[in-house]
Formats: C-alpha cells, sequence, structure tokens
C-alpha cells in the first residue's frame, strides 16, 4: 500500500485521505459526509480511505494517532490535517480554499 499511497497523493487533484477503522463510530457517522463531499466538488478532489487496522505502517508513517483523521494533500504535500468528525460544508470549504 505505502509505495501505491505516495503515487495517489502525488497527483495535482487534491487527494483527501481518510484515516478509519471499522470499529471506529465517528468514521460511520463521516462516512456520508465524505460521500456528499465528493458529490458536491466531483472532479476538483479524490478521497481516499486508509484503513488504518490494515495498513498499520502507513498510519504510523503518518502518525495518525487517533481515527478518523482527515488529510488533504496536493503535489504530495501536506495541506491540512484534522481528527474527528468535520462537517461537510466545512470540508468543502477547506477543500475549495486549496483548489
Amino acid at each position: 500500500m505505502k509505495s501505491n499511497f505516495s503515487e495517489i497523493i502525488k497527483g495535482e487533484t487534491l487527494t483527501l485521505v481518510d484515516f478509519y477503522a471499522d470499529w471506529c463510530g465517528p468514521c460511520k457517522t463521516l462516512a456520508p459526509i465524505l460521500k456528499e463531499t465528493k458529490s458536491s466538488l466531483g472532479d476538483k478532489v479524490k478521497i481516499v480511505k486508509i484503513d488504518v487496522d490494515k495498513n498499520q505502517p502507513l498510519a504510523a508513517q503518518y502518525q495518525v494517532r487517533g481515527v478518523p483523521t482527515l488529510m488533504l494533500f496536493k503535489d504530495g504535500q501536506q495541506l491540512w490535517r484534522q481528527s474527528g468528525v468535520v462537517p461537510k460544508a466545512e470540508l468543502v470549504r477547506i477543500i475549495e480554499s486549496h483548489s
């Protein structure tokens, strides 16, 4: 996953990464918010979900201590990061401010 991940975040399209876990309640709350955000923004953003239990080295590399943790990347650079559930309106605003 790791080599693939650097390919995913390297592009010039904004990439929102959701570090989540299946057992995490707030992650389940966030899932439909991410879907709505994607449908609002379309091709402006790619949304990638990373299961921290299946990708522990990657989660450790990015120092993910709690889930959900959202990170926004462009050209391989991390532009923004926040842990916890983020409301759709705020997510859209953050993504658009970087696009």
